[in-house]
């Protein structure tokens, strides 16, 4: 089927179904079935292949961990001995997949081994919740089928809920346009000594990527021309999974450490709000691609049952707790969003934006957070989330913007946190942020407007892997946003990520960056570090 002709059976599937049905579950399952080609009968319906005639490599994407529990692991892969085609190389039939892991690298000591079914109504996916676990642990495990091993990953489970650890080390990750440069950022962080990482979204991008792998310029091959165009069907954006987790420095990331994984925008479209496209196109239609959107995610991503999409929904806001020392709450800040006001981008704030009404979160979502802070124990509270949550005035002058895609086009939302955090007695909080494609320190301010406010919590934005190509140290905005912004401490503009050290005492943040993504093999250098104290909020430098 064309491209083109697919575009054309979703628009008929969206006016079939209407939009009041398709945000019924049974409606939306019977539209996403009918857009993406999916056997009405189930995971079921496929026959079984016989794994050994599977003739090439099937773990080319390699293997992934993800949200650990004191008792639990979540292990991934997904065959695909061509992932650069439709299908990957497999028959649509399901594949048996056995499973293990062990207490060290050469498997000598099994803990748990088992066996799973790759099915292709989830592109031979596999998502192993592996129960029953001691506490704090560091695992191997390994998949096999037929006569093909896995690569060995390296996960973890997390210290028991009353567990009095006294150190955690995390990194934070965001923003991996293939066509912008080389993930050599993770090739380094395949080499740090971190717990666990949080990729803060834009894993992937809809745009097209050419022949040549854009900026990457390749000399050596040239990618299929079903990449050279948007993401829009479920295949498309298979397909586009396969091109980035086929990465080298990716795979080496994903297997050296587990993954907490939550989304932005161009997972499935540039800047959507809710049920709101970009794009002049009818909201059915839409949400016919933020399901397909969906739908891949959770199989490409070692996430857990729960989830699990349904049509175009998907709960991907939740809680992790490391012992009595960190509490990680998870948010989606895309969902369930209010469209962004005068039209998004940069612009001067207003009655439009500044509405009580106006929600970041959900009304649903931000009172389970503000309840988790209530019931939390925890020593630091960490938001991992996706856009700039700080105040961030682009001049320092009254003629002022903000952007209306962060936090600043959606104030009151966020005084709603800030006043929850304060209540809920939270002494250390602390977000972490991808999107903006820079590394950004700041303090949060009770009155942003006011410096000598109280400080609640500290913000550390983490630089992109690769979008924006190679960066620089200071942007052409960094005189004014500095200037324009006090509790700004911090601002570069190289490619990397973050690696956050939090203590009994204090935290400790390191920006780390590249020289240049645009070509291989760049060095890795830490370009800040900054603390901040138990009891006593601010980034100092280090």
């Amino acid at each position: 089927m064309t491209h083109s002709s697919h575009q054309q059976e979703m628009r008929e599937a969206a006016r079939q179904v209407g939009r009041r049905r398709f945000l019924t579950v049974t409606g939306a399952a019977a539209a996403l079935a009918f857009s993406v080609n999916l056997p009405a009968a189930g995971t079921a319906s496929a026959a079984e292949l016989d794994a050994k005639k599977i003739g090439d490599d099937p773990f080319t994407l390699g293997v992934a961990s993800g949200d650990p529990l004191p008792d639990s692991v979540l292990l991934w892969t997904r065959l695909a001995p061509r992932p650069y085609e439709p299908g990957s190389g497999l028959p649509r039939a399901r594949v048996q997949v056995r499973w293990e892991l062990a207490r060290d690298e050469r498997f000598t000591r099994v803990v748990r081994r088992g066996s799973a079914t790759a099915h292709p109504e989830f592109d031979h996916s596999v998502h192993v919740e592996v129960k029953g676990l001691e506490a704090d642990r560091v695992l191997y495990y390994r998949f096999r089928t037929g006569t093909w091993t896995s690569p060995v990953g390296r996960t973890r489970t997390a210290p028991a809920r009353r567990a009095r650890n006294s150190s955690l080390s995390l990194a934070a990750v965001s923003c991996q346009a293939y066509h912008d440069g080389y993930f050599t950022a993770y090739k380094h962080l395949a080499q740090e000594d971190v717990d666990v990482v949080f990729h803060l979204g834009d894993y992937l991008y809809e745009y097209a990527v050419n022949a040549t792998g854009g900026a990457r310029n390749y000399t050596d091959r040239r990618l299929p021309a079903h990449y050279n165009r948007e993401t829009v069907t479920l295949e498309d954006y298979r397909l586009r999974y396969g091109l980035y987790k086929s990465d080298p420095d990716l795979r080496a990331a994903h297997a050296a450490h587990p993954f907490v994984v939550t989304w932005d925008d161009h997972e499935t479209e540039n800047n959507y709000a809710g049920e709101t496209p970009e794009n002049d196109v009818p909201p059915e239609e839409f949400l016919l691609r933020r399901a397909a959107a969906y739908r891949a995610y959770w199989e490409n991503q070692p996430l857990r049952a729960p989830q699990r999409p349904t049509g175009p929904d998907m709960r991907l806001y939740r809680r992790l707790q490391f012992g009595r020392l960190a509490q990680f709450d998870i948010l989606d800040t895309r969902q369930y969003r209010s469209d962004q006001a005068y039209g998004d981008g940069w612009q001067k704030p207003g009655p439009e934006s500044e509405d009580p009404s106006r929600t970041m979160t959900g009304a649903t979502q931000e009172r389970w957070l503000i309840d988790g802070w209530h019931a939390s124990r925890a020593t630091w509270n960490v938001v991992p989330q996706q856009v700039t949550f700080a105040q961030r005035r682009d001049v320092p002058t009254d003629a002022f913007k903000l952007s209306m895609d962060a936090w600043d086009g959606y104030p009151a939302s966020r005084a709603r946190i800030l006043k929850g955090a304060e209540a809920a007695g939270v002494d250390n909080l602390m977000v972490l942020t991808g999107d903006v494609h820079v590394g950004y320190g700041f303090d949060l301010k009770k009155d942003f407007d006011d410096p000598a406010s109280r400080t609640l919590g500290t913000e550390i934005v983490a630089t992109s892997v690769t979008s924006g190509k190679d960066g620089s140290d200071k942007p052409g905005s960094w005189n004014n946003q500095m200037q324009a912004n006090p509790h700004m401490k911090f601002f570069n503009g190289r490619r990397g990520y973050a690696v956050v050290t939090l203590g009994r005492e204090r935290a400790r943040a390191d920006y780390r960056t590249v020289s240049a993504v645009t070509t291989p093999g760049a060095p890795l250098a830490t370009a800040a570090s900054f603390v901040t104290e138990v009891g006593d909020q601010g980034l100092t430098p280090a």
